[in-house]
């Protein structure tokens, strides 16, 4: 595997996934269907679709979770893995499912506006109302 391939799987391993270019660091999504979907704000870093490559995903369920996008988890495990828009090229990838050591770090907020009201923000980084994200 090169510097720039990372591996990742679900929590109980049923589904097992490769990538086979660099990431971007981690933006935090705090729309209220991430929220509800994770429990808590979902993360993620992206890709290109192309590079995702799945290896073990007898597990991996895809839920049309708008007209413009759909969430990918394991049906097994619940674990929440995948968010891919259908007019885009990029796939976001949970870093919680990544193998470590990721490298990754989190640098953006977005969707700020449906925030939870039991948690704070931090003020010293970007913070975006809705879901614009800069990759």
């Amino acid at each position: 595997m090169s510097e720039s391939e990372s591996t990742g799987r679900c929590a109980c391993g049923g589904v097992r996934f490769r990538l086979t270019e660099a990431t971007t660091d981690v933006i935090a999504c705090h729309c209220e269907t991430c929220r509800r979907w994770s429990g808590y704000i979902w993360g993620a870093t992206h890709a290109s679709k192309s590079a995702l490559v799945i290896e073990a995903g007898d597990m991996l369920s895809w839920w049309a979770s708008s007209n413009f996008a759909e969430r990918g988890f394991c049906s097994h495990c619940g674990s929440s893995l995948f968010y891919r828009r259908h007019e885009t090229e990029r796939i976001s990838i949970a870093p919680g499912a990544l193998d470590a050591p990721t490298g990754l770090a989190t640098t953006q907020h977005i969707c700020v506006a449906e925030a939870g009201d039991y948690y704070p923000l931090d003020p010293g980084m970007p913070q975006n109302l809705g879901p614009e994200i800069e990759l």
